[in-house]
């Protein structure tokens, strides 16, 4: 495999809109329908479509097109799709009446979906061969980053294509990073940050469970750590869910996690590279599965680590969703955990912990 040219360094996105364009998008979720919002509000007109009419319906508004058929985006200038994995995609890019047969000559079809690199290489391939363009643009956040337009976007694509793309993107997140033209290296980034994530939320929660049965509050290490050596979005975004026990509504489930570490590791095979802790981690997200919670976060495995330390859940995996409709997380069932004053959590250097019942600030669990 080639090595990708470097990353442009990222920037920053402009206050002024994009010049207007007739865009389409498919796919409506979370992360979709968040696009299609944030495309309409810059003034584009917007054709959506989604498998399911449901998703359609919530899109309706002025300046929204309602597609009942992919065919209905044919005279899009750009087409953004937002998909869960390579099947969706090829189904709707490939398919019997799909992108690429409809599109027309010079329109863009943008994929912001987490799919392999392989795949990214085939749909850059059939675009090609019909004179369309493509760019791979997969992003790093959640839907709520999206709404906010303060998303990361990896983009990458033939510089014809580029160029058409990148006002939108540019308005659709808080940094664009432009890593080449081969759209399968922004595939490959893409997995590889997921990949980081899912182990640093695999050791946040061996710590926190750690901290946890030790009697520590779990929060007051993750306040030292997050303002100390650990102060990156992912340990504090996920770090805080898992103190918090908050593990829905879920920005990424479990399913996609597996998928996104399984395409990983198919590249790490192919290029020959081990990567043990990864699979480790995959394997522990597959347990998830194996406990009935697909349709958790995958900061849960926070509480896998619990469940493992033998600790009792703070809310139950199975009111997780209920619990947040309250706007709380309070745990009205939690058991007192025992108390320890803050010089026996972390002494001063050459100094003995105070007394019990000495005047100590003290941690509670």
């Amino acid at each position: 495999m080639t090595s990708a040219p470097a990353a442009s360094a990222p920037e920053t996105s402009p206050a002024t809109p994009s010049p207007r364009c007739l865009v389409g998008v498919v796919g409506l979720g979370r992360m979709g329908r968040a696009f299609a919002e944030n495309l309409l509000a810059d003034g584009h007109p917007i054709v959506v479509w989604d498998a399911f009419q449901t998703q359609i319906d919530a899109m309706a508004r002025p300046g929204v097109v309602a597609a009942t058929k992919l065919a209905d985006l044919a005279e899009c200038d750009v087409v953004f799709s937002s998909l869960p994995d390579d099947e969706a995609v090829t189904a709707v890019a490939a398919g019997a009446g799909g992108l690429v047969k409809i599109m027309k000559a010079g329109a863009v079809h943008i994929s912001m979906s987490t799919i392999s690199p392989t795949m990214s290489r085939r749909l850059a391939a059939w675009h090609g061969e019909c004179g369309q363009g493509y760019v791979a643009a997969p992003v790093l956040g959640n839907p709520d980053l999206a709404r906010a337009r303060t998303l990361f976007i990896l983009a990458a694509g033939p510089d014809a294509a580029m160029q058409k793309a990148r006002p939108l993107l540019d308005r659709l997140g808080q940094k664009l990073f432009v890593i080449g033209e081969d759209a399968a290296a922004a595939n490959l980034v893409k997995l590889a940050g997921n990949v980081l994530t899912a182990l640093t939320l695999q050791s946040m929660g061996e710590v926190l469970a750690l901290l946890r049965k030790s009697g520590i509050d779990p929060r007051v290490g993750f306040d030292i750590f997050t303002n100390s050596l650990f102060d990156s979005r992912v340990h504090r975004t996920y770090g805080g869910k898992i103190v918090d026990e908050r593990y829905s509504p879920p920005g990424m489930t479990v399913p996609l996690a597996v998928k996104d570490l399984r395409l990983a590791l198919a590249e790490a095979e192919t290029n020959s590279v081990p990567m043990p802790a990864t699979s480790l981690v995959r394997d522990r997200l597959v347990a998830m599965v194996a406990h009935g919670w697909a349709d958790l976060d995958w900061s849960a495995l926070g509480l896998l680590a619990a469940r493992d330390a033998g600790l009792p859940d703070l809310v139950a995996p199975s009111s997780q969703a209920q619990s947040d409709t309250r706007g709380t997380n309070a745990h009205p069932d939690r058991a007192a955990a025992p108390v320890k004053l803050i010089d026996q959590v972390y002494p001063p250097s050459g100094s003995r912990p105070a007394p019990a019942g000495g005047g100590s600030s003290v941690l509670i669990a």
